[in-house]
């Protein structure tokens, strides 16, 4: 059987090919490794605890660019207080959930190593410097993102949620 000169056979191999089309435009575009669901824009406030024992609202933005398929992170996070300010950046990598990579702070010129892990939302690194060493968490759920920075230096503790946008 014809119709407009294709034949049935051809019909439904344009129609399956135009439902899997179909499907593929409709699915949201998941990065499949360890940093998915962690690209865009993020801001936020929390506090910051210093060495001194006082505390500190904190206002925070990063950013986040997936790419390798979610295999790589490049990351941005500037938080300032009315006394207090950090402008961290980390380049990561990962290797199944084991991740690694470089970081500094620019307002202290200091850089250093990192390494962790990341999955399911969840990223566990170790950070070190001459003279600096701390641990940070990031948990994101959705568009909301939690993070907690816990370090022996002048900046204790640091606790923040954002949302993307």
């Amino acid at each position: 059987m014809s119709l407009l000169g294709f034949t049935t056979s051809s019909v439904r191999t344009l129609a399956a090919a135009g439902f899997g089309a179909a499907m593929l435009m409709s699915a949201p575009a998941f990065a499949e490794g360890p940093f998915a669901g962690f690209e865009g824009s993020w801001s936020g406030t929390g506090t910051v605890a210093l060495s001194d024992g006082s505390k500190e609202r904190i206002r925070c933005r990063a950013s986040y660019q997936v790419s390798g398929g979610g295999n790589s992170l490049r990351q941005t996070l500037r938080c300032a207080s009315d006394s207090y300010k950090f402008d961290l950046s980390a380049d990561v990598a990962s290797n199944g959930d084991r991740i690694s990579g470089n970081w500094s702070e620019a307002s202290r010129n200091i850089n250093g190593s990192l390494q962790g892990t990341a999955g399911g939302g969840h990223i566990e690194v170790f950070v070190e410097a001459a003279g600096f060493a701390a641990n940070i968490s990031l948990t994101t759920r959705g568009n909301k993102q939690s993070v907690a920075i816990s370090s022996k230096g002048d900046i204790r503790g640091v606790n923040i949620s954002m949302t993307r946008g």
